[in-house]
């Protein structure tokens, strides 16, 4: 019978146990929490291995970063993580806690029962311990060209509703036109959606994946551009688009409470419109 196995470095080994340093006499310590982290130093012939931390959280923030840089600051300095804001805006410390992806400085530890295990976003290449390498999510972000576009031929009323004509100095936007965007400019760019996704895992050199098609629709429904029909051409793809089969992993993960599955199935909508039109014109 046929064995299905993992890739040899693919298997987690048990690994080291720290502790928080002892408490100073006469000093009051407080809660300890127990954690799992994922770790590997990016050597390939290396197994990837689980650390165990107990930490002493007197002192310590209340969110999940904080207790890493706790980590990092008091008992493992080795221990490597991208992060900057603090605030969920950069998306930089995006990771999966306790089975969920999501962003390290919102997540409070107080959301976890028992101990806390940590690992870097699912299915990426690991460059060190919990920092995923995102290149391949970032290259796509480039295809889809996420800038405003001029249209080739604009005419003395604009390129779509709610633009100014050409050759004005502002691109003025009407509120009803700016509310289109409400519900996608708001992405950061951490890709908690993408790495939970199935159909991005099996096809993530060829399906864009949720972040990425949020960010798309984000300017196909900009008033102020000019290149829609091109974008949608652009991802009218057996692949880039239509790999989507409404897991909905993507919208139940999403740190900002967005919604990436609905974003996807209105360009779907806008694609097939697109069609439609085209199709109705006779040659």
């Amino acid at each position: 019978m046929a064995q299905l196995l993992l890739p040899r470095n693919s298997r987690i080994k048990r690994g080291k146990s720290w502790n928080t340093p002892a408490t100073p006499k006469g000093a009051s310590s407080g809660r300890k929490r127990n954690f799992k982290i994922y770790r590997w130093n990016g050597v390939a012939n290396e197994l990837p291995r689980l650390d165990r931390y107990a930490l002493d959280t007197k002192g310590c923030g209340p969110m999940v970063l904080d207790a890493l840089i706790a980590i990092k600051n008091k008992v493992d300095p080795s221990l490597t993580f991208r992060r900057s804001c603090r605030e969920g805006v950069c998306g930089s410390c995006a990771m999966n806690i306790d089975g969920t992806n999501t962003l390290a400085c919102t997540k409070p530890m107080a959301d976890v029962r028992g101990t806390i295990n940590i690992y870097p976003l699912p299915h990426c290449k690991v460059i060190k311990d919990l920092v995923p390498n995102l290149e391949g999510a970032y290259s796509q972000l480039a295809s889809i060209e996420p800038w405003l576009q001029k249209a080739s031929k604009v005419s003395s009323k604009g390129v779509s509703k709610g633009v100014e004509r050409a050759g004005a100095r502002e691109r003025k936007q009407s509120p009803q036109a700016r509310a289109a965007l409400d519900g996608s400019y708001e992405c950061i760019l951490c890709f908690c959606c993408s790495t939970s996704c199935p159909s991005y895992w099996w096809n993530s050199d060829k399906y864009l994946g949720p972040a990425v098609l949020l960010q798309a629709y984000r300017w196909l429904v900009d008033s102020r551009d000019g290149a829609k029909k091109q974008r949608l051409r652009a991802l009218t793809d057996p692949f880039k688009l239509y790999r989507c089969h409404t897991i909905m992993n993507c919208t139940r993960t999403c740190p900002k409470g967005l919604n990436p599955a609905k974003a996807i199935a209105e360009i779907k909508k806008l694609a097939l419109s697109d069609y439609k039109q085209d199709s109705s014109v006779k040659p």
